[in-house]
């Protein structure tokens, strides 16, 4: 259907590509993966005509259409509402019913027969073209893709950058390209409408090619990957995971070859350079030099996983209680978004906050980080040092600024080398670190002011969409990091495989109440399905047995009774934890005083007391977690 063949491209002295392959057929699904700077996006740009090649060919059937969903689309306005918008991908239909509208018009004053026979013949090819069934079809993509029925007659210049990219989306899919090309198309849907692209891509009747970090995505909707790397376009045949796993077979055996082949050279570069004097050797060493002028050099494998090991420096440690929130509630105006709810943060918490956009998730962030008007109440634990990630701290970077004076502004009296260290996790390194903010892609920014979150020496970090503009490889980073940090933190996120390895707390909002779930993303996914399943089972129709529906929502009194029962001394437990903190904030108060250290009697009995009040702590620690796990359990 597509066909790419000896494609070359360069950037000035940089190869892009350079004899690349490529052929694309009918229905494949494609996830098109390399490094930052390889060319994937280029290489769309090509196969979209945007971007002409040095050399090669790209060709298709005379029948061969191409969609492609880029970030340049952000910036489209209109002032037709967004389902006008989306229509626009039936033009010929959409011509038909304005010829149709003209001539029932016309019809008004003017009516003849010759009128109502070229009226008909327009209806029975408007008709044709599925005209009747169009915009239901468009209210269904648009919904779909995350946009309330209230929505669709709204202009599009009311909606953000994102949602706007959403009905770009939806007009693709309406189109229905033989070649449907996505860049980062989860960049900016929430985790429902990334289920429903997924469920139909999968169904889609055309070719696609995805360049996405988000690996869930990619192992949902792929069943090829095109991996670009060293100028060429390399085909795995199966899903990023499988992909994964024959890239690691791969680079073992080519960074055998590699190795050995080096060896080779080595041993024939000192060969020459030994009898290159010598008459009775000239034969031999001619043969030599001819022979690795023709050698086929092996690339050496560039690793695309790095590893990182993060020092994470805290001024203090929090105490057991990070955040307290006690009927919190939130509304605008008479939309209510948060109703009375209350929860708690502890130390050591990893929660990941999900849902749908629009309720009230990055709301509910600001709100824990008290920058947000609200009801009820937030309280604070003790030596509690927050910092926030959003993308307002992108936009706050100073751009006329180098990277590495941008963090030297931070204020963690950090060392230059601990700085370059730090960037270097965030694959800044060399001279990289002496580039102005302003020269940096969204991605490059994003983790720019993602390392000086990190180095903020703060023990509860609120982290809104982390992910968003970052390739695998800074995923992986970020994930690295946060598997690392000893603090406590809340994110917001639609990417399913960083929340999975990394929450070990759920929070979603339901029926606009603040709900948690004690276990990670995997084991929330498997609790949600199995809790759908009984509802379906459990829902009998109230006309034949209403007593019945009745007795399906009663609950099981032996195990409400254990469950109050637990909670109540969850509750206790929990009282004696906080005054215990404050006995050993006293008692360490009392070790500061000098007055103590003059009286060893006195330092002897106030450091015995200490580790007794730790001790018992820890005892009363080690009872909360057990019943916290019984909790979950019965929950």
């Amino acid at each position: 259907m597509l066909s790419i063949s000896n494609l070359s491209y360069f950037i000035g002295e940089r190869v892009l590509f350079e004899s690349a392959q490529l052929h694309i057929k009918p229905k494949e699904k494609i996830g098109l993966i390399g490094l930052n700077g390889t060319g994937k996006t280029t290489l769309l740009r090509i196969i979209n005509g945007e971007v002409t090649p040095d050399s090669g060919e790209v060709s298709k059937r005379n029948d061969c259409t191409i969609g492609y969903l880029n970030q340049d689309l952000l910036s489209f306005e209109s002032q037709e509402s967004i389902v006008a918008v989306a229509m626009e991908a039936f033009r010929e239909a959409v011509e038909y019913e304005i010829k149709i509208e003209r001539a029932l018009k016309k019809l008004e004053t003017e009516y003849s027969e010759k009128l109502v026979n070229h009226l008909t013949a327009l209806q029975e090819k408007y008709e044709s073209l599925g005209g009747y069934r169009l915009q239901s079809l468009a209210e269904e993509i648009l919904e779909g893709v995350g946009f309330k029925t209230s929505d669709l007659h709204r202009p599009l210049a009311e909606f953000s950058g994102g949602w706007r990219m959403r009905v770009m989306l939806a007009k693709l899919l309406l189109e229905k390209p033989s070649v449907l090309m996505l860049d980062e198309p989860t960049n900016h849907l929430d985790l429902p409408s990334i289920q429903w692209v997924e469920s139909y891509l999968k169904n889609y009747d055309g070719a696609v090619i995805i360049v996405s970090h988000d690996k869930y995505f990619l192992d949902n909707t792929i069943s090829k990957v095109i991996e670009v790397s060293n100028g060429k376009l390399n085909t795995f045949a199966g899903n990023y995971s499988f992909y994964l796993n024959e890239k690691e077979l791969r680079d073992k055996i080519q960074k055998n070859a590699y190795i050995n082949q080096q060896q080779k050279i080595k041993q024939s570069e000192q060969f020459i350079s030994r009898f290159r004097a010598k008459a009775t050797k000239a034969r031999q060493v001619q043969s030599r030099v001819k022979s690795l002028e023709r050698m086929d050099k092996i690339e050496e494998v560039k690793s695309e996983s790095a590893a990182i090991s993060f020092n994470f420096n805290f001024s203090h440690k929090s105490g057991r209680h990070v955040v307290q929130l006690e009927e919190v509630s939130k509304s605008y105006g008479d939309l209510e978004v948060l109703k009375p709810s209350s929860v708690r943060i502890e130390r050591g918490d990893k929660i990941a906050l999900i849902g749908a956009n629009g309720i009230g998730k990055s709301t509910l962030l600001r709100i824990v980080s008290n920058n947000e008007p609200h009801g009820g109440k937030v309280t604070a634990g003790h030596n509690v040092n927050p910092s926030f990630f959003a993308q307002h701290q992108i936009e706050a970077l100073t751009l006329h600024n180098e990277i590495l004076d941008e963090l030297k502004q931070s204020g963690t009296n950090k060392l230059e080398q601990e700085l370059r260290m730090v960037l270097g996790c965030f694959l800044f390194s060399g001279d990289d670190v002496y580039k102005k903010i302003k020269v940096l892609s969204g991605g490059e920014k994003s983790r720019v002011a993602l390392a000086k979150t990190l180095i903020s020496e703060s023990n509860f970090l609120l982290l809104d969409e982390p992910t968003n503009h970052l390739d695998i490889i800074s995923v992986n980073i970020l994930i690295q990091a946060l598997q690392q940090y000893k603090g406590t933190f809340v994110l917001v996120s639609h990417d399913r495989f960083f929340i999975s390895e990394v929450a070990n707390k759920i929070w979603y909002i339901e029926d606009q109440i603040i709900k948690e779930y004690p276990g990670n993303y995997e084991e929330f996914e498997h609790w949600k399905t199995r809790r759908s399943e009984n509802r379906e089972r459990t829902q009998i129709p109230e006309k034949k047995t209403p007593q019945k529906k009745q007795s399906v929502s009663t609950p099981n009194s032996s195990a409400d009774r254990q469950l109050a029962k637990l909670k109540k001394n969850l509750e206790a437990v929990e009282r004696e934890i906080e005054s215990l903190e404050k006995e050993i904030a006293n008692a360490e108060t009392i070790m500061a005083d000098p007055e103590v250290y003059k009286d060893l009697d006195k330092l002897k009995e106030a450091n015995n007391n200490y580790d007794g009040l730790k001790k018992e702590l820890e005892t009363k620690n080690n009872v909360w977690e057990t019943i916290v796990d019984e909790i979950g359990k019965l929950e």
